[in-house]
């Protein structure tokens, strides 16, 4: 069995709805053979990393960059990982109240750095989630479940 890893630093209500909806897609019953491992980015371990196939990355924008918290994660697995991860793929759910270009590019220049290639485009959402952003995050989840269930 493959392993999606979901790392997420949900402050929010907004947040909260996406990661709900990223989970939901990520466990559809339709998709078989992938267990969807949720880990809080302060709380999940670069042993957590190691032993997924995936990732998918969930994370506010904070005054231009990501959150603290995706930051530590980054920071305790970044080197532990480093070599043994390559290749793997994510994808990310970033929310903001006014932008989140900064908080975009700071992960991209991480997982570049990682070597994981991304597998979706990014779901970004400015403000309150709409039945459409939320629409994005269950199909952000559900497909990078069903491409590792192809794997």
């Amino acid at each position: 069995m493959t392993t999606l890893l979901i790392v997420h630093h949900t402050t929010s209500p907004s947040l909260h709805a996406m990661f709900d909806a990223v989970v939901s897609g990520a466990t559809d019953s339709r998709i078989e053979g992938v267990d969807v491992v949720t880990r809080p980015a302060l709380t999940a371990t670069a042993v957590d990393v190691l032993q997924a196939d995936g990732y998918l990355l969930g994370t506010p924008a904070n005054l231009g960059y990501i959150s603290g918290a995706m930051k530590h994660f980054f920071d305790q697995i970044y080197y532990p990982c480093l070599d043994a991860t390559q290749r793997r793929p994510y994808g990310l759910y970033l929310h903001g109240n006014s932008d989140t270009a900064g908080a975009l590019r700071a992960v991209e220049t991480i997982t570049t750095g990682l070597q994981w290639r991304r597998a979706q485009d990014p779901v970004t959402v400015l403000g309150e989630p709409t039945r459409e952003s939320l629409d994005a995050c269950w199909e952000l989840g559900a497909a990078l479940a069903a491409l590792l269930a192809l794997d």
